[in-house]
């Protein structure tokens, strides 16, 4: 079985690792490859992959909404956010899934130590990660709250979604940011993060700088990165 990850920056990620491990905890031959593909080429890179007996490829930044649109089919979260994280290959088509709402789901109810169900969310982004999170957190009853460094792309989002835009005094069960390692944040917004019960960085490794930035412990995206990865070596394995 030959699987992938594919992105631009792919040298920090522990998929491969991790994919290692599901496949001599199912007994599978195998290998799993980090290959640094820039945004516009996803398209190309998966049907050389496909060629060269690639099974399975995980998505990540900045080619999932690329991804998304080489699929011949998608599951529910994928069609709903328009983006994939997970694509299988099959001599007759690309299918997608989008496993990153399971990854925030998982790490969220971690974080909470409680079924997400009626816990206010404050998730900060509109992007790929933050849309699967928004969609699948709000569909198992969580009150997101929705904010963005463009209020126009939150508003949207909110409205599409039947969301909620956060404002300044709004309680919070959680926290949680899918926003970039550099991202420069308003000092209303560190308040509400540094009081938050809870707060979780999507980044890990040395990309998960929100911590230093607050002051304050937080929870990086090493649970929500391993929830992710074992639903998608489940896609790839389970039978057809």
């Amino acid at each position: 079985m030959k699987l992938a990850v594919i992105g631009d920056p792919v040298a920090h990620s522990k998929s491969p690792e991790l994919h290692a491990a599901f496949l001599r905890e199912a007994g599978i031959m195998g290998t799993y490859e980090a290959i640094r593909v820039p945004a516009g080429d996803c398209a190309r890179v998966a049907q050389m992959l496909r060629a060269r007996g690639f099974t399975g490829i995980n998505v990540t930044t900045p080619l999932k909404e690329e991804a998304y649109a080489i699929c011949a089919d998608v599951d529910e979260v994928s069609r709903r956010c328009a983006c994939v994280n997970t694509l299988t290959l099959r001599a007759d088509a690309i299918l997608g899934a989008n496993t990153d709402g399971i990854g925030a789901l998982t790490t969220s109810q971690s974080a909470v130590g409680a079924p997400i169900s009626g816990k206010r969310v404050l998730l900060l982004g509109v992007g790929p990660a933050a849309r699967a999170a928004a969609w699948t957190l709000h569909k198992n009853g969580a009150r997101v709250l929705l904010w963005n460094r463009s209020r126009e792309r939150a508003l949207a989002l909110a409205r599409d979604f039947g969301l909620t835009i956060w404002e300044n005094d709004a309680p919070l069960d959680l926290a949680f940011s899918t926003l970039p390692p550099d991202a420069q944040l308003p000092e209303n917004i560190l308040r509400a993060l540094r009081a938050a019960p809870a707060v979780i960085d999507a980044n890990y490794g040395p990309r998960a700088t929100l911590g230093a930035t607050l002051g304050r412990e937080i929870i990086d995206g090493e649970e929500m990165l391993a929830a992710q990865a074992r639903a998608s070596f489940l896609i790839w394995t389970r039978p057809e």
